[in-house]
């Protein structure tokens, strides 16, 4: 039907699967046993899929001023109205379900639907835009470990890694838009701080940022994880050095690298 079809489309089914399948990857290994996998993966497509949704609803007038006929809502397959509706009922299934863990899973997830619709909402053209990131990505963790029998915390270098892979990974996303987002007057944080201190800058502190994800990793994993971050800190060091848009793409290297640290390095993450 093309409905399901246009609602399949607006989810943003590509990042929802990937983030997903990141999640999965931490969950079980904090909990392999139990309620928590079998819920909380569904929680995490629910929500992931609400705020794709909410992204294409609350983007559909700029979508349409800028006659982007690719996307459904523009092109009136679907209307914005259903796609909101799609998004609130994803996002409470995915709330019902993260309390039916407990109460702290139930928790992380609500801030982590907060920040995403807040950002679909407004926050990605603010200089708060990172903060989003940070908190979405940050509590990746700290939900993973909330799933496991007796709640344990997630230890402190683990959710410093993800904080800085969501904010590295924001500036990332952002670096090949700084001069089209300028002349649209979009003031998120990549773009304050290409204003304030070059692109230039924002290119070398995306690469830090996320080395510095490698690095936490490193520390609070087995020692073979190192050798990625010797990787990474290679790829940082061709990156800074390089000129066009070598820093970008050594700075989705260094993401690659560190999603792969998070999911196949067995970093204990409580």
């Amino acid at each position: 039907m093309p409905i399901l079809k246009a609602l399949f489309r607006t989810c943003h089914p590509l990042p929802s699967l990937a983030i997903t399948a990141m999640f999965a990857a931490l969950i079980a290994q904090a909990a392999p046993h139990g309620l928590g996998p079998a819920a909380a993966i569904p929680a995490v497509l629910l929500g992931e899929m609400s705020i794709g949704w909410s992204n294409d609803y609350f983007d559909a007038p700029r979508d349409a001023m800028a006659r982007r006929t690719d996307k459904p809502i523009v092109s009136g397959v679907i209307s914005q109205r259903t796609v909101l509706i799609a998004a609130i009922i994803a996002v409470a299934a995915s709330i019902v379900l993260a309390f039916s863990i407990n109460t702290a899973c139930g928790t992380v997830d609500v801030v982590q639907m907060a920040a995403g619709w807040f950002y679909n909402a407004g926050l990605k053209i603010t200089p708060v835009s990172g903060l989003a990131y940070a908190v979405g990505f940050g509590l990746i963790p700290e939900f993973a470990t909330s799933t496991a029998p007796g709640v344990p915390a997630a230890r402190t270098g683990v959710l410093a890694a993800a904080v800085l892979l969501g904010v590295g990974g924001h500036l990332a996303n952002a670096l090949p838009d700084l001069e089209g987002d300028r002349v649209a007057g979009v003031r998120g944080l990549p773009n304050v701080l290409a204003e304030r201190f070059g692109a230039g800058t924002v290119r070398i502190l995306t690469v830090l940022l996320l080395l510095g994800a490698s690095g936490f990793l490193a520390i609070a994993g087995s020692p073979w994880l190192w050798l990625g971050f010797a990787v990474a800190a290679l790829l940082a060091w061709l990156g800074i050095s390089g000129e066009g848009r070598a820093p970008f793409f050594a700075a989705l290297a260094i993401a690659g690298i560190d999603v792969a640290m998070f999911v196949l390095g067995g970093v204990p993450l409580s």
